[in-house]
């Protein structure tokens, strides 16, 4: 039986996460794939995956958010298959963002000018969709630093717009 990999948090601030991966068995190991989940604003989960070569890894995450609670998984791949799923929980250090306030106003009939306030320096997710199912599961999105967006949508359509 292959085990698990051992996740360690090795350090965290307000926006990076340290870890360490390792194995406790004499299986040799190629590599690691590690995910971190967060849910953005309760309606978006996001996902990071990373794909790590060799045994024994220390990693370090950044552009997180401050004060928001991620999960990392992990498993191995190794000579005999993949081994099952670790897990960790920590929370970012730090006062979490004020949430910002989001104008949408159309310009035509296919195009959104979607402004909004809020720090500078910073990278903004606009996600946008035609319900709130569409926006949790699969929005369509894009990232911006600047303070406004325009955003084509679909002629006759509502949309639901997050930033």
């Amino acid at each position: 039986v292959i085990p698990p990999p051992v996740i360690h948090i090795e350090s965290y601030s307000e926006d990076s996460i340290s870890f360490s991966l390792k194995m406790t068995t004499n299986i040799k190991v190629s590599g690691y794939v590690v995910n971190i989940y967060w849910t953005f604003d309760s309606h978006r989960q996001e996902k990071r995956t990373l794909v790590i070569e060799g045994e024994k890894s220390i990693q370090k995450v950044a552009n997180l958010t401050a004060h928001t609670p991620y999960e990392i998984s992990a498993w191995a791949k190794t000579e005999l298959g993949d081994s099952p799923l670790s897990f960790v929980h920590v929370v970012t250090s730090g006062t979490r963002p004020v949430s910002p306030s989001l104008k949408a106003k159309a310009i035509n009939q296919t195009a959104v000018e979607c402004s909004w306030t809020g720090p500078r320096n910073v990278i903004y997710g606009i996600f946008y969709a035609t319900s709130f199912l569409e926006l949790y599961r699969s929005p369509h999105n894009s990232t911006t630093s600047a303070h406004n967006a325009t955003v084509l949508v679909q002629r006759d359509e509502q949309y639901l717009f997050l930033v």
